[in-house]
């Protein structure tokens, strides 16, 4: 391994010489408290942004092991550094020769979500830092000493900064753990208290859309007393706040109520949240779901049968490359159930109207066509009592006609949530249509969906892959865009990106032959949890961040190329 001293003398010989002489520099080498490791330089010369991984011995980095002695503060710990890092590298940033401010240091940033991701690792033995370094050039040509200012002022500095414990605000690294701590607890709680989210009291869920920017003037919403429930978590203690109890629940309120924002902090609490974002005690089961309607989108030999279409209307194969509002999101919801969703989370201002409900006074005029059809509340009992399914279903009136088969009714007006059950249920709404069993709703379910292998193609040309994620619901497969703009569980736009990388990688490993997709995922899901995320890529990266199967199943069933068959075919 060479000295820092042999570096620098490296880049001072490489000044004015042609960009392509930065290969030169592939290698590990020795800053005395720490390492640098460069393992690829690009070959093209436009692309001068680097992947250099700085490692530091815990011996001089000293961060004391309680803070990473569980996975889950060990993500915490990782994220943390991260966003201190990413903090750092803005304040490091420099006036080029056109006055132009320059970041010549940068890191894959997360965003007001916590997940695994590969930017960071904390381990026993080292802290290491992924991080991305543009290098010097003017004209295709090295400026030496502006490479020589990068990792000997500004990198030293970064460390000092951000990689020294001592250096650190220690109350802030304990309560960022803590939080983490005490929020993993209250999701591991969920089940053994019957739930499927804890929202706190005086939580802030009011996001602007599609954004973890909050929402001008965001209100703290208000639970009823009665309504609150009391959960123990390890550091804070006791933690008073809304249960939403498994089963069927039905969130009332207009656009304007604070509903909305309610049902999308539920789903987003499938994610932990950074202290102070407004959302770190809305904690939800991870197996939750939200689903919209996606018109036009395409479905590739999904039953819907269960959720639309009057009864002996089957549409046991549903095939579309621009599907209806309602088959789209019937369609979702199978994809969904079929890869192992237990909970399932539904507002009417993205929702068709025509899947969640039909208004029965009008089910005499459908007699001829064999009646008014099948909607989600007519099978919402089926899948809460027979299956295990929760729901949560959000509306002003399209949400009428699960209140008769609601276990809770919640109503939500200027930001305060408070229990309507049983007024709600002295209205004596009339039940939608029950069906007679769920026979074929569990075999729905249960049915194999292969994937074909030939149809999952990222190749374009001479490249074996175009993987990208052009914007945090826009992903490019090889020649295709996967448009996920429904699917607002996405954490943010590195998650995206490393689902192109899920499917590519699931191409070359498990689709040797045709699988069922929920055991293709099981594979990846095994892969991520025993290998980490490094599995994906025959390359170091520090831009992955973990996603869940749901949204990989969403990329994937919206792939327009992908082409199913059926087990025994």
């Amino acid at each position: 391994m060479k000295d820092k001293q042999e570096f620098f003398q490296q880049l001072s010989a490489m000044d004015g010489k042609d960009i392509t002489e930065y290969r030169g520099i592939i290698g590990d080498f020795d800053f005395s408290r720490y390492v640098v490791k460069i393992n690829r330089v690009p070959e093209d010369p436009a692309q001068r942004t680097v992947l250099f991984v700085v490692r530091v011995p815990q011996t001089i980095a000293g961060f004391p092991p309680h803070l990473f002695n569980t996975p889950i503060r060990r993500t915490a710990l990782e994220d943390l550094l991260t966003r201190k890092i990413a903090t750092t590298c803005e304040r490091l940033a420099t006036f080029d020769d056109d006055g132009i401010a320059r970041r010549r240091i940068s890191i894959a940033a997360p965003g007001q979500k916590i997940l695994p991701r590969s930017s960071m690792v904390v381990s026993e033995d080292y802290i290491e830092a992924r991080l991305n370094i543009e290098l010097p050039a003017r004209r295709g040509l090295i400026l030496g000493p502006a490479a020589q200012q990068i990792f000997f002022e500004d990198l030293p500095r970064l460390v000092d900064a951000v990689l020294i414990y001592c250096n650190l605000e220690e109350n802030e690294l304990e309560r960022f753990a803590d939080n983490m701590e005490d929020v993993d607890h209250i999701r591991q709680a969920l089940p053994t208290r019957g739930l499927v989210s804890f929202i706190g009291q005086g939580c802030r869920p009011e996001r602007a859309l599609r954004s973890d920017r909050p929402a001008a003037n965001a209100a703290r919403f208000d639970i009823a007393d009665e309504l609150q429930i009391e959960l123990e978590v390890p550091n804070r203690g006791a933690v008073r706040g809304l249960g939403i109890p498994a089963g069927i629940t039905v969130i009332l309120g207009d656009d304007q109520s604070g509903r909305i924002a309610l049902t999308r902090a539920i789903a987003a609490g499938i994610y932990n949240h950074v202290p102070d974002d407004g959302r770190e005690l809305v904690v939800t089961m991870p197996d939750a779901v939200y689903l919209s309607a996606e018109p036009g989108r395409s479905v590739q030999r999904v039953d819907i049968s269960p959720f639309t279409g009057a009864p002996g209307a089957e549409l046991p194969a549903y095939t579309s490359d621009c599907a209806a509002a309602a088959a789209a999101q019937a369609a979702s919801t199978v994809e969904m159930l079929e890869i192992g969703a237990r909970a399932l989370i539904f507002d009417e201002s993205d929702s068709a109207a025509a899947f969640l409900s039909r208004d029965m006074r009008l089910a005499d005029l459908y007699k001829d066509a064999g009646g008014p059809g099948r909607t989600l509340a007519s099978r919402a009992r089926q899948l809460a009592d027979e299956l295990g399914i929760s729901i949560v279903v959000a509306g002003s009136s399209a949400a009428a006609d699960f209140i008769p088969v609601a276990d809770l009714v919640l109503r939500v007006v200027a930001n305060r949530v408070a229990d309507v059950t049983r007024e709600a249920r002295e209205l004596q709404i009339a039940p939608p249509a029950a069906e007679p069993s769920a026979a074929d709703l569990v075999r729905t379910i249960e049915k194999a969906r292969w994937v074909v292998p030939a149809s999952i193609d990222a190749s374009v040309g001479p490249h074996d892959a175009e993987l990208a994620a052009t914007a945090i619901d826009k992903l490019r497969f090889g020649r295709q865009i996967i448009d996920l703009a429904g699917n607002c569980q996405l954490a943010d736009l590195h998650q995206t990106a490393t689902i192109a990388l899920v499917l590519h990688y699931a191409k070359l490993r498990y689709l040797d032959e045709g699988r069922p997709i929920r055991e293709i995922l099981d594979l990846v899901d095994r892969d991520l949890s025993t290998e980490g995320l490094e599995s994906l890529s025959r390359e170091q990266r520090g831009d992955l961040a973990r996603p869940r199967r749901y949204e990989i199943a969403a990329a994937l069933n919206r792939l327009r190329t992908l082409r199913i068959s059926h087990a025994g075919e």
